[in-house]
């Protein structure tokens, strides 16, 4: 499989995570604390399989972004996060590191 589509699936499992710690209350609800750890260990083991092939600087960086940036739009969505010009300036930014390093 394409070492970008496995970096992909990896941030995706990341941004899952990252939603899945705020659901597990300090991990403190079983179903949801453990659905983070799986997905969390998923992604790492999805990046390292990435990095065999992919720069690593550039592989991590893509798969932070990727999680950054689908965290704080789903934020937007289940937790009813603010939506404001800085909010949206700084995942616009991301974006664009990320761009700039998948192509660099």
């Amino acid at each position: 499989m394409n070492p970008w589509i496995i970096v992909v699936i990896a941030g995706l499992m990341e941004t899952c995570w990252a939603l899945g710690l705020k659901y597990s209350d300090g991990f403190t609800k079983l179903v949801p604390s453990v659905v983070t750890i799986v997905l969390a260990l998923g992604s790492f083991y999805l990046l390292s399989v990435a990095m065999k092939t992919l720069p690593v600087g550039t592989a991590y960086a893509v798969w932070v972004g990727i999680g950054a940036v689908g965290t704080a739009i789903a934020a937007v969505f289940l937790f009813n996060e603010p939506v404001n010009l800085m909010r949206v300036t700084g995942v616009m930014l991301i974006l664009a590191g990320i761009a700039a390093l998948k192509f660099a």
